[in-house]
């Protein structure tokens, strides 16, 4: 349960994808990595790595999946009070594979199909309405609730945080349901996407609504924004373009480090601090949000990074590239996983 030591931190509520991502890495010497991932997953963990109190709303059950979820998201520091609610159900796996590209580059695929019998593999179901009322009262003292997949019992739990004082933090993957999908943006302070999975949002938007900042990213070319806030308001699009780093391993999950970047600079007093940032306090969290994707392209995997430097040499490799340098993103030796011990999150192998 919480204590009041937990609380003294930035807290955050998350609800989505989170999944057991099974990383294959270009490099055929290297052990399949298992680690806690899917969007929500990633978000929340990097924002507990940052400092905050974190505690994901899912259906996690007893299978194999969810302990290797559940083990990593502890390591992290990340809060499990609510990431059983019944019922349970089992965990998405995703598989992710690493190539070596003609260009001499990485191509990162994803698959929901295990990658040994290519049977499928379970995929994402969101907690119930019931399960949603039971959390949504324990929301008084969150900052942020943040959801990736748009559901009733979503809504329900971003509707509690804002009535109390939270900023809601809307990056959907997809529309889904097109009357959800026009209630949450509606009801987000923070709405983010990404021009290459959802590209026509022009008609669903709604930038003009007080509090909203409204985030398109756009892959190698950085991103843009626009911002409807008392205190800062832009006339039309801003871009913000990338940190550029010579050296690039894996892209995926920079869209997520971008995201908890700038959550962690723009959302710790909640929606109080939220509406008294200036247009300069908005460009920095974004900054900072990039100088964290950058930096995670030198690594493996979504998060690969938290696991192969100190949370000292993060500190200075972050800082360095918001200084305009290029650090060269130096690994030490990570516990691994043995290929051959995956397969088993397959139960039709």
């Amino acid at each position: 349960m919480e204590n009041r030591q937990q609380t003294t931190r930035p807290r955050v509520i998350g609800a989505g994808l989170i999944a057991l991502d099974l990383v294959i890495s270009a490099n055929p010497d290297e052990p399949v990595q298992q680690w806690a991932g899917g969007t929500c997953g990633n978000v929340l963990t990097i924002l507990s790595y940052l400092g905050w109190s974190a505690y994901p709303v899912a259906r996690l059950n007893g299978d194999h999946a969810s302990q290797g979820v559940k083990k990593d998201l502890r390591k992290w520091g990340v809060h499990l009070d609510y990431a059983e609610l019944a019922p349970t159900s089992s965990t998405p796996i995703i598989t992710q594979k690493i190539k070596r590209s003609m260009s001499g580059g990485t191509e990162h695929t994803f698959s929901w199909h295990c990658p040994n019998c290519g049977a499928g593999l379970p995929r994402f179901k969101p907690v119930t309405s019931a399960a949603a009322n039971q959390v949504a009262p324990r929301l008084k003292h969150t900052n942020v609730f943040f959801y990736d997949r748009v559901s009733r019992s979503a809504l329900t739990l971003a509707k509690a945080c804002a009535a109390n004082g939270g900023i809601v933090v809307f990056e959907p993957s997809a529309i889904g349901d097109p009357v959800l999908f026009k209630e949450a943006v509606d009801s987000a302070h923070i709405f983010k996407y990404s021009n290459e999975r959802i590209d026509q949002l022009v008609h669903v938007t709604n930038a003009g609504r007080p509090g909203l900042i409204e985030i398109q990213t756009l892959g190698a070319k950085g991103l843009r924004y626009r911002v409807c806030l008392d205190k800062a308001r832009t006339h039309g699009w801003r871009n913000a373009k990338p940190f550029i780093l010579d050296q690039v391993i894996d892209t995926a999950g920079s869209g997520d480090w971008t995201t908890a970047g700038i959550i962690d600079q723009l959302a710790r007093r909640g929606l109080v601090g939220l509406l008294q940032a200036s247009l300069t306090n908005i460009e920095r969290a974004i900054s900072y949000g990039q100088a964290l994707a950058a930096w995670n392209c030198g690594y493996e995997g979504a998060r690969g990074g938290m696991y192969g430097v100190t949370r000292d040499m993060f500190r200075k490799q972050i800082e360095s590239i918001i200084n305009g340098q290029k650090p060269v993103l130096t690994s030490r030796k990570k516990n691994r996983t043995r290929h051959s011990d995956t397969m088993f999150f397959c139960t039709s192998c």
